[in-house]
């Protein structure tokens, strides 16, 4: 077999190779699904930091009909031993054989409470940077009740997991991300499963990536976030609701990185979302299908 992550590094110009993204569509509003770039190999002792700052439009939390306009603060920091720092998680790559790539993650799970989706951090590699809930509204969009009023606030928590990548070609990758602690018991559990591909360079300062993934969960994670308890239907007038676990959402995206010069780069992305199963049917969605845009620039340091 040939080396499949060799070829891909050199398919890929050298300021795009901690670009390529690694999970496009593993996530919802709630930015509780981690993202891992691609493994960067590079000399011993050295990193690889991105900075930036950007804008997203997303609902306000992943069901809701109200939108939002945030700004979006850029981070991604790798170290040549495999240790990544991107947006709301930290992994770090293990494996050695080309073309796979394992190791363990943790993911910061935002808080959320009656006004939606708490602050979170945008990274430059993935596609779903747009799901997250971001620091520093800008405008609201839309209008209507929103159904997380009396609600129990649900506490931001950091999960624990791994995740599991191979590439079926050099420009085909499957993703897989494993997270457990979410929800205010800690018992949440979340897989998050895609394709990413990345099409032939338009130029050599142009990425584009396409994905579609599938995000699964056990039946706390679906309660802590789309259920209703007895004292949250008497506080917020919804009918009580026990969803169980199974196929959370589906979901479709873009990304498309302009490197302008070897230090900065544009990174933009929209993502479809759409609620499956018992999520799907809960009193908190008001939309079942949501959209996501972002676009932002960062400079490497």
């Amino acid at each position: 077999m040939k080396n499949l992550l060799s070829l891909a590094c050199a398919l890929f110009p050298a300021r795009f190779s901690a670009l390529v993204p690694a999970l496009l569509f593993g996530g919802a509003c709630t930015g509780a699904h981690a993202q891992t770039p691609a493994n960067n190999p590079m000399p011993d002792g050295s990193r690889d930091l991105y900075l930036g700052l950007g804008l997203v439009s997303q609902n306000a939390y992943q069901g809701g009909a109200e939108r939002r306009l945030r700004a979006l603060p850029l981070v991604q920091l790798e170290w040549s031993n495999g240790v990544f720092i991107a947006g709301m998680s930290a992994g770090m790559h293990l494996s050695q054989r080309p073309g796979l790539e394992y190791g363990p993650l943790l993911a910061l799970q935002v808080k959320r409470s009656g006004d939606g989706n708490g602050a979170s951090l945008g990274d430059v590699s993935s596609a779903s940077a747009s799901e997250q809930a971001l620091p520093g509204v800008l405008r609201r969009q839309g209008s209507g009740a929103n159904a997380l009023l009396g609600m129990d606030k649900i506490k931001a928590r950091v999960q624990a997991g791994v995740f599991a990548n191979y590439y079926l070609t050099p420009t085909l990758r499957l993703t897989n991300n494993v997270l457990y602690g979410a929800g205010n018991q800690r018992d949440g559990l979340l897989w998050n499963v895609a394709l990413q591909h990345t099409a032939p360079d338009l130029t050599a300062h142009h990425r584009i990536t396409y994905s579609a993934g599938v995000t699964l969960v056990n039946r706390r994670h679906n309660a802590s976030f789309f259920g209703v308890t007895d004292s949250e239907a008497l506080a917020s007038g919804h009918g009580a609701y026990a969803p169980r676990g199974g196929v959370q959402d589906v979901n479709l995206g873009a990304r498309w990185n302009w490197a302008i010069s070897p230090d900065w780069i544009v990174t933009s992305g929209a993502r479809v979302t759409r609620l499956q199963g018992d999520a799907r049917h809960s009193p908190l969605v008001q939309r079942p299908t949501s959209f996501s845009m972002s676009s932002g620039l960062a400079y490497r340091f």
